[in-house]
């Protein structure tokens, strides 16, 4: 069953508690501050500094945003980013496969998002997605200033978008305004693969 956040999970050898705390007092922000910023209960930012829960992939971007913050940035700050225009499988960034996972199965929810390049530099964020079986953005739904669209490669893919909720198949895709609340889930037992594009970009 997806959470919107989960009381355990993995963590590799990240600390998202620490990150998050040592951005925050970087930026001179209180957690009641970054709360309000955010649009999320202050409660939620001292357990997710204490490590206590941890946050679904809309969650984190939501606190993300209060900080003005990318995921690129917050798992990835030292990277030495490509100019292109050509990229190596090893030189895609990695936006969130250190986010904890829905417990069960090493590889249970693991939802793993790779960006082509510098999205901000271009105004666009080209994505690889792996939903693994139980992968879920979580509870919260999704929902930004931009425009997006992705193609199923393989697998399947439940979307939902507003009210409407779709099982998009390999060969199908999608397009819509973001600004509408959004949430992407592998709810199959087999791997899902999208490519997506965004603008401007929102991870």
């Amino acid at each position: 069953m997806a959470q919107d956040e989960t009381s355990e999970g993995h963590m590799d050898d990240f600390d998202i508690g620490s990150r998050l705390r040592a951005m925050r007092t970087a930026g001179n922000l209180s957690q009641r501050q970054l709360a309000e910023q955010a649009g999320v209960p202050h409660a939620q930012i001292s357990n997710i500094e204490k490590n206590k829960i941890s946050p679904s992939i809309s969650t984190l971007r939501k606190v993300l945003g209060g900080m003005g913050v990318s995921m690129a940035d917050f798992f990835e700050p030292e990277r030495e980013d490509n100019p292109g225009p050509f990229f190596g499988r090893d030189e895609l960034i990695d936006l969130t496969s250190r986010v904890a996972i829905n417990a069960g199965a090493p590889e249970s929810g693991l939802l793993v998002l790779r960006q082509i390049g510098d999205a901000r530099l271009h105004n666009l964020q080209i994505l690889h997605e792996v939903y693994e079986p139980g992968a879920d953005t979580g509870e919260t739904m999704l929902q930004h200033a931009s425009s997006e669209g992705g193609y199923v490669v393989e697998g399947e893919l439940a979307l939902t978008v507003g009210d409407e909720m779709r099982i998009l198949k390999a060969g199908e895709a999608y397009l819509f305004d973001s600004r509408q609340p959004h949430r992407f889930q592998n709810l199959s037992d087999t791997r899902t693969i999208v490519v997506s594009a965004c603008t401007p970009p929102y991870l």
